[in-house]
């Protein structure tokens, strides 16, 4: 049972049947907050709020909601005329279709929330409707009201519970234009294979191990000046820092450094082109690339035409000097014979 305080008391509505729940927050904030203060004495910056008509500061108790009209008029609005909306999810979380998870765009997930079931007569349709999730694979689209606007939501099992995570309407998440590079690059494969070799070694990480040193860092230096001494320096940043000029020797120091950290082989081998999975950078279609790797074989396949040269040329004076031997042999028979007959 959580103990936390539900921030929204409402009901999900599962086409006829209805599921008392309480909203509660799924996650919590540790950043370390700071105060304003004013840098020549220390005193507190404070926000004061006024009253235009009265000029006057005044109380939470006496503000309220109001809507400023396009001719500069407000409008009052309170909290019972948003609560007495006409429309379903004012009070309710309307679930409005079953879809597969991976139909979910995760630009669109926001806040997280856990439902919890409102009671005792709750337990039974709630415990119906996680288990219809579990079983179906699917997550379930609803719509809800909660601070003053109607919102898109998902809800999916995390163990024995279900879980809500705000959903940013489609047209609140912009789409990537101008990000990419213009520029047209073409990456060659064994660009692509170190790089696999990189991922590969670097490997996959429980998220439980890691943690925010950044906070960490920050209360090292708050309690370093608390006791009256100077916080630690940061180290100075490694010279070439941010610049790569070589990519493929960049991804290779990458690759060395990860296995040396793993304890494993500090060499990087050659990599064979997966000619299978990728595509060879003829058909990339990228000119500067290509004649930059037929330039870069070229001067292999040069030094292996004299190479060859040079071997048919001392094979021909081996065969040459192999026939000149038995022609000397004979001669020399020749004479011998002629001599006897004499």
């Amino acid at each position: 049972m959580l103990h936390v305080r539900s921030i929204w008391n409402g009901a999900i509505s599962f086409g006829l049947v209805s599921i008392p729940i309480k909203l509660v927050n799924a996650t919590e904030n540790h950043s370390i907050s700071f105060r304003q203060i004013h840098t020549e004495d220390g005193g507190r910056i404070r926000y004061r709020k006024y009253c235009e008509l009265e000029d006057r500061e005044v109380s939470s108790q006496e503000i309220g909601k109001g809507y400023e009209d396009s001719d500069g008029t407000i409008i009052p609005i309170t909290d019972e005329d948003l609560a007495g909306l006409p429309i379903p999810t004012a009070k309710t979380i309307e679930i409005v279709a079953f879809v597969p998870e991976d139909r979910i765009d995760p630009l669109q997930m926001d806040a997280a929330y856990y439902l919890q079931a409102g009671g005792a007569p709750a337990a039974k349709p709630y415990t119906l409707l996680r288990e219809a999730l579990k079983r179906s694979k699917k997550v379930a689209i609803t719509k809800y009201a909660l601070r003053g606007r109607e919102r898109l939501g998902m809800l999916r099992v995390v163990g024995d519970a279900i879980a809500m995570h705000g959903l940013l309407w489609p047209d609140e998440v912009r789409a990537p234009e101008g990000v990419a590079p213009d520029a047209d690059v073409t990456v060659r494969d064994k660009e692509l294979d170190l790089a696999d070799a990189l991922m590969d070694t670097l490997g996959e990480v429980d998220l439980e191990d890691l943690h925010d040193e950044y906070r960490e860092a920050v209360e090292e230096v708050v309690a370093a000046k608390a006791a009256g001494e100077t916080p630690k320096e940061a180290p100075a940043p490694e010279a070439g820092g941010g610049k790569v000029l070589d990519l493929m020797a960049a991804l290779e120091n990458s690759v060395r450094a990860a296995r040396e950290s793993r304890g494993e082989e500090a060499e990087v081998k050659q990599l064979p082109q997966r000619r299978t999975s990728r595509s060879s950078p003829k058909d990339t279609g990228g000119k500067k690339s290509t004649s930059t790797a037929k330039k870069t074989t070229s001067s292999p396949r040069k030094s292996t035409s004299k190479t060859s040269k040079t071997s048919k040329a001392s094979q021909s004076e081996k065969k040459a000097t192999a026939k000149k031997t038995p022609a000397k042999k004979s001669a020399a028979k020749k004479t011998a014979s002629r001599k006897r007959s004499a």
